[in-house]
């Protein structure tokens, strides 16, 4: 994932959306599990007429199986000899290629310093939640949870609110061994759409595992009336995983979009983000 574009070769980004309902997430995996970076990949080596070469694929963020993308960003570096034979027709081959439930949008040589995981400002995702008796619409079950409570949409956007800012999100995340869980986030809050659908958005640098989806079902027990909308407030600051903290099914979560600076600040983005992150001794 190096910033440095080896010499002969042209970095390309590539925007791309995919539905992940029979995928087991975005990430290669042993044993022939189908990926969302495993398809495109083969799809690449295919059209370019590449045979046992593999040109990887480095994302904005690796969703977990069962969440879809709208927005998602990812690069690949090509040799430029192959990447100018094949620019112009690439993208319609790829459409003939790819099943139809993962499509790449655009394909164009990515400014200096371009790195989707690292250059990302930001990433926005989006929760559906729908609660009426009769469930979910069917045209919508792979997309939306249905939760049989009714949800209180102006207290859970308030817990959400409580959320926002710089902080240890231990409590709501899936540890990984080095890595922290130190995580901004943007902006979060929860609407009804005029259909009935509850949306849940939240923007931030980036997320840990789980994160979100572990957010999410805390703010469905705020919502429900289980918990009161200190609560998911509360958790965070204990800083340890909470039983009564469930992570929700992943099916109604979307990475919407992508945020990256302007070109002549990529670099300087790229540098901050590898940074180990750490707060204040004063608390979260």
């Amino acid at each position: 994932m190096s910033d440095e574009v080896q010499p002969g070769c042209v970095r390309v980004r590539l925007d791309l959306s995919y539905d992940g309902t029979d995928f087991s997430g975005w990430a290669k995996q042993a044993g022939g599990r189908r990926t969302v970076q495993g398809e495109i990949e083969d799809a690449l080596r295919t059209v370019t007429r590449s045979k046992d070469v593999t040109y990887e694929l480095t994302v904005a963020g690796r969703t977990d199986a069962g969440v879809h993308a709208r927005g998602q960003v990812a690069h690949v570096d090509l040799p430029e000899a192959l990447w100018g034979e094949h620019q112009e027709k690439l993208l319609k081959r790829l459409a003939g290629r790819l099943a139809k439930d993962v499509r790449v949008w655009s394909l164009r040589e990515a400014p200096v310093g371009f790195n989707a995981r690292f250059a990302a400002l930001w990433r926005r995702y989006v929760y559906r939640v729908g609660d009426r008796p009769g469930g979910v619409d069917p045209l919508l079950r792979n997309h939306v949870l249905w939760h049989d409570w009714e949800l209180d949409v102006a207290v859970m956007d308030a817990a959400a609110k409580s959320l926002v800012g710089e902080h240890d999100f231990a409590a709501y995340a899936k540890k990984r061994e080095g890595a922290t869980t130190i995580r901004e986030i943007l902006d979060f809050g929860v609407r009804r759409l005029p259909d009935g659908i509850v949306e849940i958005e939240v923007r931030a640098d980036a997320f840990c595992h789980n994160q979100v989806r572990s957010m999410v079902g805390a703010l469905l027990f705020v919502g429900d009336g289980h918990r009161g909308v200190e609560w998911p407030r509360k958790v965070l600051d204990a800083g340890v995983r909470d039983s009564a903290v469930h992570v929700v099914r992943p099916h109604g979560l979307t990475l919407e979009e992508v945020g990256y600076p302007a070109d002549e600040l990529l670099a300087a983005r790229n540098k901050e983000a590898r940074n180990r992150r750490s707060l204040p001794a004063a608390g979260r």
